[in-house]
């Protein structure tokens, strides 16, 4: 199949060398040393229904970790981080602490105006810990085995967990490695070093898990067969299909969407055989598109666009995503909409048009006037919908949908009797690696009350 940026040159074609690509790629905040760590961890107030707690999604006691790293005490801050985000790790380096637990924090509103560095806190605790094995045991086994899948955040969270209770686990994964997102979807410079699978492979020291890749639900993996061979099913399914704009020419040579382009340059062995636009337009503003367009910067782009329809108030990016965008040379372009594709005599992409936009009475609508922007490629970061063909078979077809995603009560469970569902391919779902961790950890505690209290009755 051709690649939609094949006409386009490579991104070592000039004087970069693979080499200096990845020295563009290194980790974006460097981790703390240890006294930077002892210090910071001195900041704390250790508060007493610490507002932080009441922000992170995933229940972590983030007072009582930071005292134990002033206490010098750093598998006890990795142990107390664990016992509630086994993802712990790579959650530090990606969730946006700046609007959750950083920004919940007191020391926002004292004299010093700056919150403790909780997120750099976290990854110093799990990226120093030195247990002498796993730090979770398996309870006796159970007899029970469950099956889960999808290998992402919350599907590896659900297991491990699982696994504690004395379940045997088996994730079904549809692509070649596990990880989800955390894998193929999060920018280069945020999880270096192939931390993903560094992360894997410490959950799944616990035992009991297995994981069968090339294993895709609607396609050669059917959820009846699962319902009758396990005890129980998590669907732990990401969103496999980008949002498209809606626009003529939009499988134009040239066009592509980001997430696709960004699990590429992260499976890649060298960036400097990347096709690279040197003029690149991005449409969206979430995180995504922050990623697609520093990413591009990085490659060696000479400019890159990134275009919302609304204000920057309204952007689902941080401002501090936004701010690393901006560091790398992004230009920002708000109040615009994709009207037209424009393309050369090739019928390949050379150009976007733009429909200004403001909003009147809270709604958005054209002024009339256009923006017209040259590029050599587009890519869209306009948001990611369900699969709806991994449900296809009789039995998935059956479940609940709730806003074009998998209905679930408050305990995971889907409307199919021994189905729970949790991650982003529920309604209550967003793009965070951390609340995905939490879904499966709650699942799990709802599928183990569930086949125990069955076990009882028999």
């Amino acid at each position: 199949m051709t690649h939609p940026l094949d006409h386009l040159s490579r991104a070592g074609d000039d004087t970069r060398d693979s080499a200096s690509l990845e020295a563009n790629f290194s980790d974006l905040h460097p981790p703390l040393t240890q006294r930077q760590a002892f210090i910071e961890s001195q900041r704390c107030l250790y508060c007493y229904d610490a507002p932080c707690v009441e922000a992170c999604p995933s229940d972590i006691d983030i007072p009582r970790f930071i005292r134990e790293i002033a206490e010098d005490n750093i598998n006890g801050a990795a142990q107390t981080i664990l016992e509630e985000n086994i993802l712990g790790g790579s959650c530090a380096r990606v969730c946006p602490t700046e609007i959750l637990c950083e920004q919940s924090c007191v020391r926002n509103h004292d004299a010093e105006c700056q919150p403790v560095l909780i997120g750099l806190l976290q990854r110093h605790a799990v990226d120093h810990m030195h247990f002498d094995g796993h730090p979770f045991m398996r309870a006796a086994d159970t007899g029970k085995h469950i099956a889960i899948v999808g290998a992402g955040p919350a599907g590896l969270s659900c297991a491990h967990r699982l696994a504690t209770y004395g379940h045997r686990v088996t994730i079904f994964e549809a692509e070649a490695k596990t990880g989800g997102l955390n894998e193929y979807g999060i920018a280069r410079y945020k999880l270096v070093d192939d931390y993903a699978q560094k992360e894997i492979d410490f959950l799944l020291e616990i035992g009991g898990i297995e994981i069968r890749h090339g294993q895709r639900l609607g396609d050669n993996l059917d959820l009846e067969t699962l319902q009758h061979g396990y005890d129980s099913v998590f669907l732990g399914l990401g969103l496999g299909t980008s949002r498209q704009l809606g626009l003529t020419g939009e499988h134009a040579v040239g066009l592509m969407p980001a997430t696709d382009y960004i699990k590429e340059l992260r499976q890649t062995d060298d960036l400097s055989e990347l096709p690279l636009a040197k003029r690149c337009v991005v449409v969206g503003a979430g995180n995504t598109a922050i990623d697609m367009a520093v990413q591009m910067a990085r490659l060696g782009a000479d400019a890159v666009t990134l275009v919302y329809r609304r204000g920057v108030e309204s952007m689902a990016a941080t401002g501090h995503e936004q701010e690393i965008a901006k560091a790398n040379g992004v230009r920002i372009v708000t109040w615009a909409q994709p009207e037209r594709i424009l393309l050369d005599d090739a019928g390949r992409v050379a150009g976007m048009r733009f429909a200004r936009t403001e909003s009147r009475g809270g709604a958005l609508v054209t002024t009339g006037e256009t923006l017209d922007i040259p590029t050599d490629a587009v890519f869209t970061a306009i948001g990611q919908a369900f699969e709806a063909a991994s449900l296809s078979d009789a039995r998935a077809s059956q479940l609940g949908h709730e806003a074009g995603k998998i209905e679930v009560d408050g305990n995971f469970r889907t409307s199919l009797a021994g189905v729970f569902a949790g991650g982003d391919c529920i309604a209550a779902g967003q793009d965070l690696t951390v609340q995905a961790v939490q879904h499966g950890k709650l699942a799990a505690q709802a599928i183990h009350n569930e086949i125990m209290a069955q076990q009882e009755v028999a």
